[in-house]
């Protein structure tokens, strides 16, 4: 069993909290957005207690969620960040491409990031995402501070365990209608 300094468990918190949200979204016909499983392949199982002890990835996940909201397709990644700085490394090359073609086809890409240091949620547009990837692309910095976010974006929590997306999903779309 993991133990609770473990990396495996980090975010476990923060999915928690989004899987919440997401029931009360769906109990309210608000949205239906899905946890996509991570695919693996299990090695070795303990077949009395039913547990896998040993498994590999059989390949890179996409995204942590995808569903639709109200008609809308969206797909989104959850990150925490300890500090100040978001690393870029804690998103991947696939996940870009995923998200890239996931708006290609419409859809609304996204991620979530509790700044912990903040106490703080966080909507990141695709477009800023997409702005700091390119930077670092460029050679630029491979990361981004928190005080470079748009504050408008920061998300508010409601009794205390849901973090409510919505209202900058829909600010999102707003943005994307004004610069058409």
């Amino acid at each position: 069993m993991a133990s609770w300094k473990s990396r495996g468990l980090r975010g476990s918190m923060l999915e928690e909290m989004i899987n919440i949200t997401n029931s009360k979204y769906r109990e309210k016909r608000l949205a239906l957005i899905q946890k996509v499983p991570t695919p693996i392949t299990p090695i070795s199982i303990d077949k009395e207690n039913r547990h896998i002890n040993l498994a590999y990835f059989e390949q890179k996940s996409t995204v942590d969620y995808i569903g639709v909201v109200q008609g809308i397709p969206v797909c989104f990644d959850a990150k925490e960040c300890a500090g100040d700085t978001f690393s870029l490394n804690n998103v991947h090359e696939h996940q870009i491409s995923f998200m890239s073609e996931f708006e290609e086809q419409n859809g609304v890409a996204f991620l979530l990031i509790y700044f912990k240091k903040y106490d703080t949620y966080y909507y990141l547009t695709y477009d800023m995402l997409v702005g700091f990837w390119k930077r670092a692309l460029d050679g630029g910095r491979k990361s981004f501070r928190f005080d470079e976010l748009d504050p408008s974006y920061r998300i508010n929590i409601q009794n205390g365990v849901c973090i409510h997306y919505l209202e900058q999903l829909q600010r999102d779309l707003s943005e994307r209608d004004n610069n058409t």
